[in-house]
């Protein structure tokens, strides 16, 4: 689906901050046990991206950014071999392929043993928010990283200067500091960005817990929410449509009240459960849902 199709349907050590740890300066650097912070997915994302370096098309002629960086354990020195990072955006024109075979401004790679990667872009632009276009989002580029051991990651980097950075509830919170980065022109054809991100160690429920609250939920306003696992998350569909995946919090709750978005289940007899949603940007979302489907054929 293009950006423009609205739905209808319902080298800088980025580092969290407070409860994620706890930091130190050493020389040029930041060291410490303190994870890079989560973002939103967005609607717009889209599995199966080819694994590539260059997202520019073939015939680009325009001016080149390059992203790159390296991947660390929990430690934030030991750097992670095969840790497989997705990176998507909207091209420069503000849409988002999600229909072609292209898999544009998309792309899939994976870490060496010195847990490095690059990917060979265009600077982003912002992006409506709404049909009139009077909200906008800063432009971003969105990431997702899985290694073994290491908690999976989704998360999202901006650009310093950009106008739109105020206003938008992700770039507002004290948790974005540290992804919003600073573009270096190398010459008139390219420019810069250097993102050094650190994971956290995985923290997983058993697999009876994913297990058992996989399904569909028909929730109070009506909407049809589907949870399922991806890796080491909990992904929720609305009405057929990607908008998050969430970490485990603990006591059947995944996601967390600093992030903004909160599922907590509660499992009935005889199989039941039950769901509390809650989902905060511009407006608070609260709903709950009980579970009318489940996956076990």
């Amino acid at each position: 689906m293009e950006r423009r199709n609205f739905i209808k349907q319902t080298s800088v050590i980025a580092l969290g901050m407070g409860v994620f740890g706890n930091i130190s300066w050493q020389t040029d650097k930041y060291i410490g046990d303190s994870i890079t912070a989560t973002d939103i997915l967005g609607p717009f994302y889209r599995p199966g991206a080819p694994f590539r370096s260059n997202m520019n098309p073939d015939n680009f002629s325009g001016h080149k950014l390059y992203l790159s960086g390296i991947i660390f354990n929990q430690d934030g020195k030991t750097p992670l071999k095969n840790c497989l990072i997705e990176v998507w955006q909207c091209q420069g024109d503000g849409y988002y392929d999600n229909i072609s075979e292209a898999y544009a401004y998309r792309a899939i790679q994976k870490t060496g043993k010195d847990g490095r990667y690059q990917f060979i872009t265009v600077l982003p632009v912002p992006e409506p928010v709404d049909e009139k276009a009077l909200i906008f989002r800063p432009a971003h580029i969105h990431m997702r990283l899985s290694a073994k051991g290491q908690q999976d990651l989704i998360t999202q980097i901006y650009f310093e200067g950009d106008p739109y950075l105020e206003s938008d509830p992700s770039t507002k919170s004290g948790l974005a500091i540290n992804r919003t980065l600073p573009v270096q022109r190398i010459d008139d054809q390219k420019s810069e960005i250097k993102f050094d991100i650190i994971l956290n160690k995985e923290y997983l429920p058993e697999d009876m817990v994913f297990n058992r609250l996989a399904g569909i939920y028909k929730m109070s306003d009506g909407s049809l929410m589907e949870f399922y696992r991806s890796g080491d998350l909990l992904f929720y569909k609305t009405n057929g449509q990607i908008w998050g995946g969430l970490s485990y919090n603990g006591d059947n709750t995944f996601g967390s009240k600093e992030l903004n978005t909160e599922a907590r289940f509660e499992l009935q007899e005889k199989s039941g459960v039950t769901v509390w949603f809650r989902f905060s940007r511009r407006k608070e979302t609260k709903i709950t849902g009980a579970k009318i489907l489940d996956y076990k054929g």
